[in-house]
């Protein structure tokens, strides 16, 4: 039973609908973000076309590892790689689903939504200057709200991750203090006291779940699936948000995805009364001239029909499925560079 169990866990951070290994045509790893999506296309794909998927969810610096290394057909990333990087590696890169990086946490007597934050005092609960619950900076923004005075454990990312560098990236967009001594990357030294690592999305839902008093921060699906409250939070309009798809497609409406090379633009703290501060979109990793174009052409042909027909999926757990408009450019100006 024992051995039963290990195996089990360590099976748990992979995908693989293929019944066989002749079906397992389509190989990737990397970002957890975008995990649950990728599984649910995965399987209606493998029930319209009897191809399946292997997705190794390891995060995103595992993902940039893999494709490096051909190893797998395709990385996950949502933490962008730059021209340069694309260039000197070979590769393209595109987005496949917007979603929203949401705080999390664990204390008694709230429900979703029911506390609020600004992006100042979370950046401050993230470096242990507030290490509180009752501390006057989160009591000014709950009046009538009964804090506990609990010590706050902060739950982060142990490996290389997009989820960091997006809700990172958003920290250090909205308080100097971050920037200058922590800064955003896929990976950072995490300054509170308190803080303790978990191994992906998964990892940080865990701990947050276990630990009283805990504050963390997952790709929202993994709160919404867990039923773990999150915190209301103040966007860049001074509008007090929830997280849900709505939140996060007014974050990107004005985005202009090809200004950049690669298409890494970044959706944190834009502007809009409705937009989710924390939103991100994941990306793809594949070569201009990969050694398997029939493998190479399996991932693309996944890919469409999951943009056609996948749109109602991405809703129901909350992700922000690319406009039309968006994935027919990215099959004519991205998908072209592609070696067939």
């Amino acid at each position: 039973m024992k051995n039963l169990i290990q195996k089990l866990a360590v099976a748990a951070g992979t995908l693989a609908l293929a019944v066989s290994a002749q079906a397992a045509d389509i190989t990737g790893a990397g970002a957890t973000f975008p995990f649950p999506i990728y599984a649910k296309w995965a399987e209606a794909y493998k029930k319209s076309t009897n191809v399946g998927l292997n997705y190794q969810s390891i995060g995103s610096s595992g993902g940039i590892r893999q494709i490096r290394a051909k190893t797998v057909t395709f990385g996950g990333t949502d933490a962008p790689l730059s021209g340069e990087e694309l260039e000197k590696d070979g590769l393209v890169q595109f987005p496949t689903v917007l979603g929203g990086v949401v705080p999390i946490i664990n204390l008694d007597g709230f429900k979703p939504g029911e506390l609020r934050v600004t992006g100042e005092v979370l950046a401050e609960m993230f470096m242990g200057t507030i290490a509180k619950w009752n501390d006057p900076k989160i009591a000014a923004l709950n009046p009538g709200k009964k804090l506990p005075d609990m010590n706050i454990t902060v739950a982060h990312r142990a490996d290389g991750s997009g989820t960091t560098f997006i809700f990172t990236a958003y920290l250090s967009e909205v308080s100097p203090d971050w920037r200058a001594k922590v800064g955003k990357a896929a990976a950072v030294k995490w300054p509170a006291a308190t803080s303790i690592g978990g191994r992906g999305n998964e990892g940080v839902a865990a701990n947050v779940s276990r630990i009283k008093g805990s504050i963390g921060y997952v790709e929202y699906a993994y709160a919404k699936k867990n039923n773990i409250p999150h915190l209301q939070m103040r966007n860049r309009d001074g509008r007090f948000v929830d997280p849900d798809d709505k939140t996060f497609a007014a974050a990107a409406a004005g985005a202009d995805w090809f200004s950049v090379p690669g298409m890494g633009i970044s959706l944190v703290n834009q502007r809009g009364a409705e937009s989710w501060p924390i939103t991100g979109a994941t990306f793809v990793l594949m070569y201009r001239n990969p050694d398997n174009r029939a493998a190479s052409n399996e991932v693309l042909k996944f890919f469409e029909w999951s943009f056609r027909n996948g749109k109602d999926m991405a809703l129901e757990l909350d992700y922000v499925p690319l406009p039309d408009a968006l994935t027919k450019a990215i099959m004519s100006k991205v998908w072209s560079q592609i070696a067939r």
